[in-house]
This record gives C-alpha cells, structure tokens and sequence, in this order.
C-alpha cells in the first residue's frame, strides 16, 4: 500500500464536518474554507466578501477556521497512525476505514493504543516468554475439560524464566490486563462513567506544610463534581498541583465500578481460572485503566478550563483595547516612584515626545516646592491638556500631590489614572530601544503611559498581551492557543478601528489585516525615506508588497488630506467606482457626498448592486459615507476616585466609591478604587438579577459604583458590592 493512499483530509468531508459543528449551512461554510484556503484574512472576508459568505461575521467566520485547524490536525494524526500500523503490517481493511471515520481525538487515540510503541510493560515480557497463547485460552474463558496443570504445564520453561506454573499463569494474566485495558468499548465506558459520575479531588501533598501552601487553603481537601466543576477552580488546583503542594485526582466508586467491570469482561462463572480472572480485573482497573481515565479526564476538563480561561482573557483584552481614546491632545504622563522620584513626560497631540523631567513629591526626597514649580513650567510651556498618572507604586501619593498643584493653576485639565501593567517591559524592550534610542528607560515608561491614554489601541499592540493583566490564569492554559486567540483578537480590534498610515508605528501596521511585522518595517522605511503617503496606492511602491497585501490591508488604512478622500474612509478601493457612481448620479464630487447624509437619503441602494458589488457592499458603503472614518470607540470617560482614600486602610465598610473595571473573570470582576490594590465584585455582587457571566453586565474600562463589603488588610484583600451600591 502506497503511503499516498494514507492522505486522510477530505475538503468535502471536513466541510460537512464542520457545518455540523457549527451549525451554519454547508454552502457557508465551503465558501469560507475556500476564501482562508485561498489566503484572505478573518478582518477582510467578513468586512468586504459578504456577498460570498452570505453575511458571515467574524464571530462565525473564527469558528469555522478553528474548525478547519482541528479537522487539517486530526487528518495529519490518522496519517501518521495508519503509516505507524502499515509499517507493523497489522493493518486491516476494516481498521484502516475505523481510523478514516473516526472524528474524535481522544477515541482516535484509543484505537491507536494497541498498535502504539510503548516502554516495556508486564504483558511484553510475558509474550517475549512465549504467554500469549496462554493468555488467549484464558481469555476465551470456555471450559477447558481438563486439569488447571494440564493447561499450564506446557507453557512452563525454566530457560525463558518461566520457572514453574504459577509465573506462567501471572504472565498470562497480565497479558489479559493489558489486552483489556487497550479494548476501545471498555475504555470509552470508563470515560464515560468518569465524566458523568466521576469527582475531581485535590488534597495538599504529603509532605507539604499548610502555612507554605496558604493561598492553596480552600483546596487541601476539595471535592466537586467533575461535569460541574468551574473552570477557574479546575486551574487553580492544577496551580497548586504544579506549584507541588497539590495533588489532584479523579476519584470514582471504586467497588462498583470493579464490579460492574468484572460483569462485562468475566462471562463464565465456571470456567476453571474464574477466581484469577478476578483479581486479573482488579488490577486491571486500579494499574492500567483507571490510572488512564483520570489521565483522559484530567486532560479533557483542562483542555475545557483553558478555553473558558482564553475566552475570559480575549473578551478582557478586546474591551482594554477599545477602550475610549482621550484623543490627540498634549499630554503629561507620569511614572510614580517613591526613592528615585517621578519620572514626567510631555507628548504632543500626535504623540511626539517633547520634554521629559523627574520631580521628587514623596519621602524619602519629598520636595513639594519644587515638583510644583516643575510642573507648572511644563503644562504653561506645552499647553498640556491631559495628565496620565501610572497606578503603580506611589501612584495614590502622586495623584493627590497632582490635585492640589491643578488647584493652583488657572486652566481646564483633565487628570487620569492609567494602568501600567506592561509599561516597564515595554519600556526595556527592543521596541522602546528602537523608538527611543537616546531616553532612559524610565522616561520611556512615562511616555508610555501617555500614549496609553491618548490611544489605548496604539500603544498596547507594542506591548505581549499576556503582560497586561486582564488575564485568567493566563500562565497556566495551552499556550499556543493564548498566543493565536489574543493575536487575533488585536488584530480583530486593530481593522475595526483602522489605522493612518502616515502616523501608526510599525507595531500597530504589523497587525493589520494581511501586513504582519516584516512588511509593517518596510511600510514605515519607505515613509520615512519618500515622505507621507499621498494615496493608498502608493502602498504598492512598498518593496515586496504585492497586490494581494494591498487588496487585504488597504480597505484598513486611512489617509487624511491626501489626494483622494475616499482613501480617508473604510470603503475599499475596489469599490470606489460604485462612489463614483453615486456622486455623478447627483451631479456633485466624492468629496460632496461623504458627510453628507441629506444627499446620501437620496440614493436608492438597490441602484448600485452589481456583479461585483452587492447589497450589503452598497450598504457598507452607505454607512461609511454617512460618517466617513467615524471611531466605533466609545467615548472617553475617567472615574473619579475619592479624596483622602488612599490606602487599604482609608477603606471601611459601607463606603460608596467609584471605580474602574480593571479585569473580568468567570466568578466576577475586578475594580481599581484608588488604593493599590483591586477590589472583587464577587458574581453574586454584580446585579441584583441572575447572571451567568460576569460579562454579561460589566466590561473592562467600565466606571461602576461599588460598595465596600470587607476589608482583609494582612491578606490584602478588599470585597466590594455592585449591586449594594446602586
């Protein structure tokens, strides 16, 4: 058999496959497939091939590509597999079609068991004894009509160390275990019985002191269901399990499930060796099985609890990135410190760094007179409009020392507390090198936290999302799939924006649809040797960016004042015909039209439909031109922290405060109420209704009132109230 035969994807199969999976129609679903097959990017198929996909959103047009990611991966497996079997020349027919039909990795892997190479075992030494015969008359279980030494004696051979009956018939049996345990129907049975009865079980390990594994305490002696379980409780025992102060199990009924497996493989009761089949059943279930269903469980509701965790993360990170951009004004970004003082620096509305100094107003070198006198000078030069405070340490010190200098001045200034978490990577990165040759970390982390308040957007895609803090256990889940959901996710934030072209680094490029980082260092090479781009198609000048880079990032990027306004919008240049055919239809220029929703009423949609531009393309179009390059942002919007609550100990029960969503998670959400350390809105704190999810009713970056429930200061914990406060 040639191993071209073994090629086991099947477009049409993973297609139907797919469709019922996620339950979309098969046309859907083929036409997506051949549109990423084809090398077209998520952003561009569901902003601009509608028509194709017949409306498919992003949300859709992920799973499918997941979907095809898992069949292209399980089609590799069953190659590899049937390769592996063929070479052994144990390959059958009937197995080689059992491995094609099979759709599940885990009951592939099952099939695979017996033919798989493993370490030596038991049963590979009694066979390498010459047991195996033995073992199929016992597992036969008929009858024998004869003596138990009569059927043990032949296979007794002291030069093959089977010196005596007794070790021929502890081989025999543990040849049975292994057959067993490898049968595909006894281990599906076991799984099943696992995650529908099973319990999931940590205990502190042996060994271990409590007071070294204290934040584990709720999980010394944990049980829960296991088809119940939370995700995020599931991970923090795995924490605790790889930190080596847990040990996490599945435990079953032990006594039932044996008897219950010794009914389905013990079928005659007489049958001569009865009372050793027996015991070859029990150890079957306690050495082989049961060690392998806790495996597969334990593996399966992992693999559950990294996705609800990546999903909790991708969500959190979204909202952080859509978050309301305070806009291109002057900005002062300050870095607190306590022993090397305040690191300032001033940017300009487009995000140029001006100045930069240090200013000293807290111990140990508290110089209030002087840090005042600074800053004033720096807003009166610059005319700064915004003050971005870093909410690390001496952040609280900081901002009430920056609200009783604004008193003192006489001009409008908004001041805002921005997370910094990421900042000091950021800021030591080769990156930050790049754009700052000659600054000094520091000042770059206060620059940094400028730029976050000015653009969210741009200036976090410089930064790994995982070092952002909106995260679940983010260190603990499948890392390859983080690293694809997050990216994507920036990128899916980064087209629905869109980015200029003539101001964006070469980070925030990278993540446009179709770029990615090489091509995004050439786009800004060429801006910085010829100038600013005048038009989008001058993206074609660009070394190595071809047509198709161009027909996937160009509907993305946005031109302001250049030559043609249309290039300033979201409507993609292949359809600036069909704009062009509007305006002449009433008689005045693109540039009339766009803005212009009274003239815009005057269109019959309808009109405009095309071969090769639909109804939905012309209403895309429509829309864009109503508010042409509109931010689908929210608007921006601070919460205003309370005077004179600084410190966990400022806190008491009871207190009403405003805060600012700062993290998600699946058992609530966490609030900055300007005390250094985050307070939780437990779930059932959250409304006053049932809610599934925390996200169903709050987000990050949302400003909330919360009431303070309880203060823990040694544990430096802080529980607060959503629902109490409203």
């Amino acid at each position: 058999m040639e191993s071209q035969s073994f090629k086991c994807f099947d477009l049409d199969q993973a297609v139907q496959t797919i469709s019922a999976s996620t339950h979309l129609p098969q046309q859907q679903v083929k036409t997506a497939v051949e549109l990423l097959q084809s090398g077209n990017t998520l952003p561009f198929i569901a902003r601009y091939r509608k028509e194709a996909t017949q409306g498919l959103d992003e949300i859709a047009l992920r799973l499918i590509e997941d979907a095809l990611a898992k069949q292209q991966d399980l089609a590799k497996r069953k190659t590899t597999i049937l390769k592996t079997i063929d070479q052994q020349q144990l390959l059958t027919p009937e197995l080689q079609q059992l491995i094609r039909q099979c759709q599940d990795n885990q009951v592939l892997e099952d099939i695979y068991l017996p033919y798989k190479p493993k370490r030596r075992t038991k049963a590979a030494t009694a066979r390498e004894r010459g047991l195996q015969p033995l073992a199929d008359i016992l597992l036969i279980q008929k009858t024998l009509g004869c003596t138990r030494s009569e059927t043990l004696r032949p296979f007794v051979n002291p030069e093959n160390d089977v010196p005596d009956e007794q070790t021929a018939l502890q081989g025999a049996c543990d040849i049975i275990a292994e057959h067993w345990a490898e049968d595909l129907a006894t281990r599906r049975w076991m799984n099943l019985q696992a995650t529908g009865f099973g319990k999931v079980h940590s205990k502190i390990k042996r060994g271990k002191k409590q007071e070294d594994a204290a934040k584990f305490e709720m999980y010394f002696d944990h049980q829960e269901s296991v088809k119940r379980v939370p995700s995020h409780r599931l991970l923090a025992m795995k924490r605790g399990e790889a930190d080596g102060l847990l040990r996490v199990s599945i435990e079953l009924d032990d006594e039932y499930m044996l008897r219950k497996l010794q009914q389905r493989l013990i079928t005659n009761s007489r049958f001569e060796f009865h009372t050793e089949l027996l015991e070859t059943a029990k150890d079957c279930y306690q050495r082989l099985l049961m060690p392998a269903t806790e495996s597969a469980t334990l593996q399966q509701l992992k693999e559950q609890a990294d996705d609800e965790a990546i999903q909790v993360f991708v969500q959190n990170l979204r909202e952080l990135l859509l978050a309301a951009p305070a806009g291109p004004q002057v900005t002062m970004g300050i870095d607190p410190g306590f022993r090397t003082g305040c690191k300032v620096a001033i940017v300009d509305g487009t995000g140029k760094f001006l100045e930069s100094s240090t200013i000293f107003p807290t111990a140990p070198r508290l110089d209030i007179p002087g840090s005042t006198a600074t800053l004033k000078d720096l807003i009166t030069r610059h005319q700064v409009q915004l003050i971005a405070i870093g909410n690390g340490t001496a952040s609280r010190e900081t901002d009430a020392f920056v609200s009783g200098m604004m008193k003192e001045i006489d001009r409008s200034l908004t001041k805002v507390m921005v997370s910094e978490s990421g900042a000091s990577i950021y800021s030591a990165s080769e990156l930050a090198t790049r754009e700052y040759p000659d600054l000094d970390l520091t000042v770059r982390g206060a620059i940094c936290i400028a730029h976050r308040l000015q653009d969210p957007l741009a200036e976090l895609v410089k930064i790994d999302p995982k070092s952002i803090g909106v995260g679940q256990y983010q260190h603990d889940v499948n890392q390859s799939l983080l690293r694809r959901g997050l990216d994507r996710e920036v990128e899916s934030c980064v087209n629905l924006v869109g980015v200029d072209l003539n101001m964006a680094s070469s980070s925030l490029l990278a993540h446009v649809a179709g770029i990615g980082p090489k091509l995004a260092d050439r786009i800004v090479e060429h801006r910085d040797a010829h100038g600013q781009f005048e038009s989008r198609k001058q993206l074609l000048d660009v070394s190595k960016l071809g047509r198709k880079v161009f027909e996937q990032a160009a509907g993305f990027l946005r031109i302001r004042d250049g030559r043609y306004p249309l290039d300033n919008s979201a409507v993609h240049p292949e359809s600036y015909s069909v704009v062009e055919k509007m305006a002449a239809q009433l008689n005045v220029t693109t540039s009339q039209l766009m803005g212009n929703e009274a003239l815009l009423e005057k269109l019959n949609a309808p009109d405009f439909v095309s071969d090769k531009c639909g109804l939905p393309t012309v209403q895309d179009i429509l829309d864009e031109l109503a508010k042409p390059g509109r931010d689908p942002r929210s608007e921006f919007k601070v919460a205003q922290f309370a005077e004179g609550i600084n410190d966990l100990k400022d806190l008491k029960s009871g207190m009403i405060l405003e805060g600012a969503i700062t993290n998600v998670t699946k058992f609530g959400a966490f609030v900055d109420i300007g005390v250094h350390q985050d307070g939780l809105i437990h779930i059932s704190e959250l409304a006053n209704e049932y809610i599934q999810s925390p996200s169903d009713v709050v987000s990050v970056g949302d400003v909330v009132q919360v009431k303070v429930l309880e203060v823990d200061i040694q544990r430096k914990r802080i529980s607060v109230s959503r629902k109490q406060a409203e």
